[in-house]
């Protein structure tokens, strides 16, 4: 059974998704996916430095992400060049890396993705469990950890589905305003439902 988990940005995926992973649950991130699809070497990074220029690498020859953020979040046409050049990409690993995933010890697998509902990902998955937080909550959280100013932060809320919307596609939601050991029975409680549906 797959479990797509997924939150706005800076709600708390990556976190929940380790407290699962210490319950003996594996997962996939489409973050470290979409990461590799774009390494040197890969066709995604040709194509993006074909559109865009060197100007768009670092000094080591890697994407220079914050560099491309400015330039997608400010241009919806671009934003939606770049989805169609890395999304078929990062799909196709990610089927792969889940495949492998369901072969190991694992009660059930997650696939953990910001995207899974824009991405179309939401349809490789059996259940959709949303960790959700407050915009305002998510806004300091997104400052604070990746360095950026409140249009910044604006303009990548902007660009992801609207908190309503994806509550209203979930079948679960796991509210991280809390402690760390609220969140730890909330995962726990679930991890216990699951595994009982993964039997069944």
């Amino acid at each position: 059974m797959i479990i797509g988990l997924t939150g706005g940005i800076a709600s708390g995926k990556s976190t929940v998704a380790r407290l699962f992973g210490e319950l003996g649950v594996r997962w996939v991130d489409a973050d470290d996916i979409a990461r590799e699809v774009v390494a040197p070497g890969e066709p995604a990074l040709k194509a993006i430095v074909d559109r865009y220029g060197d100007t768009i690498l670092n000094r080591e020859g890697r994407l220079d992400r914050s560099a491309l953020r400015d330039i997608v979040f400010a241009n919806e046409k671009e934003r939606r060049w770049l989805e169609a050049t890395t999304h078929p990409r990062i799909r196709e690993r990610l089927t792969t890396r889940l495949a492998l995933l369901q072969q190991q010890d694992s009660p059930y697998v997650l696939l953990v993705s910001p995207l899974l509902f824009e991405s179309g990902q939401a349809d490789m998955v059996k259940r959709k469990l949303v960790v959700d937080v407050a915009e305002d909550v998510q806004m300091e959280r997104a400052m604070a950890r990746d360095k950026i100013d409140a249009d910044q932060a604006k303009a990548i809320l902007g660009s992801q589905m609207p908190r309503e919307k994806r509550l209203s596609l979930a079948d679960d939601v796991l509210v991280n305003e809390g402690d760390l050991s609220a969140l730890v029975d909330a995962v726990k409680a679930l991890d216990g439902r699951y595994r009982a549906m993964a039997g069944s």
